[in-house]
């Protein structure tokens, strides 16, 4: 099968898939009409999940789940703003506006970044591919694929729109210095992903840097700028969430959560991956930092 083909059969399944599971969702929010809107909007997440794990599961592909990160997110808070508004976008507020240009900014470039990379259901992440080969025997595979490639990252991600809940919710308090705060972090964040992914792109299709490790732009700064700005722009959503409603202060545990799995999860995978393909890469860890930046040290 030519890989034109596989793509675009992959991307119709996932299309359909991906309808599937809103209709779910919505049916989920139908039956449980009068549920708090917050907790109602956890249930639909849980059923639209259920609905791509299963598709991931008859196609034998669990990548069928990756665009859910970049697409849940923008779906979720559009239909918390149309809620609060009363579904008329003009009565939006400056900082309901504000959260959700973002938020869409950020998925439509996170699910480009996705769609131009995957080459179709043949194609699954190594990450994934990984787990499935390193399991713990009589560990099924379905499990490992519902708990820890789609349900794991579904409850984290709705941990880090926690706090805009009352961001988008709760309108007493007129635009402040926190807001335009909110609004320089996560616009920042989502250039420095946009940003690396682009210096990465062309760094990967010039034949001569084949082998070799990115050491140039962004990438000379910091190992994984793109995980850099993911962090960076669901700090940016608490300090939105902070400017509506200062006692939601606890709403940090969704930026502090999204630390932990990139600290402790998707870099360590990273990093073991490029020690094993390239051995000059241990070097350059020490030379480079994970995330944060900070003066280079000499080759």
């Amino acid at each position: 099968m030519s890989t034109g083909l596989d793509r675009s059969r992959g991307f119709a399944v996932v299309t359909a898939a991906y309808l599937v599971a809103g209709l779910a969702a919505w049916a989920v929010a139908a039956v449980l009409d009068g549920t708090p809107p917050l907790l109602l909007t956890f249930y639909a997440d849980l059923a639209a999940t259920l609905v791509v794990f299963a598709a991931s599961m008859l196609v034998a592909n669990a990548s069928l789940y990756d665009p859910y990160w970049s697409v849940a997110p923008a779906v979720i808070v559009v239909v918390w703003v149309l809620w609060r508004t009363g579904g008329d976008p003009s009565a939006a507020t400056g900082r309901q506006v504000a959260v959700l240009l973002l938020v869409l900014a950020w998925a439509v470039r996170l699910t480009a970044n996705w769609a131009s990379s995957w080459r179709g259901l043949s194609h699954e992440d190594w990450r994934y591919v990984q787990l499935r080969e390193q399991r713990p025997p009589g560990v099924p595979w379905w499990l490992v694929n519902l708990a820890g490639i789609q349900l794991m990252p579904t409850l984290v991600v709705f941990a880090g729109l926690l706090p805009v809940w009352p961001a988008v919710t709760v309108t007493g308090r007129p635009w402040g210095v926190l807001d335009v705060l909110a609004v320089a972090v996560t616009a920042t964040a989502v250039l420095i992903e946009a940003t690396a992914d682009r210096q990465m792109r062309r760094f990967t299709r010039d034949p001569a840097n084949r082998g070799r490790i990115i050491d140039r732009g962004l990438w000379r700064h910091s190992r994984h700028p793109n995980y850099l700005g993911e962090i960076m722009f669901w700090w940016g959503l608490w300090l939105f969430g902070l400017a509506a409603a200062p006692d939601r202060w606890w709403t940090v545990l969704g930026p502090v959560t999204m630390v932990l799995l990139f600290l402790f999860v998707s870099v360590p995978m990273m990093d073991r991956r490029s020690m094993a393909r390239r051995p000059a890469y241990e070097e350059h860890m020490r030379r480079v930092p994970a995330l944060l930046p900070r003066p280079a040290r000499p080759r």
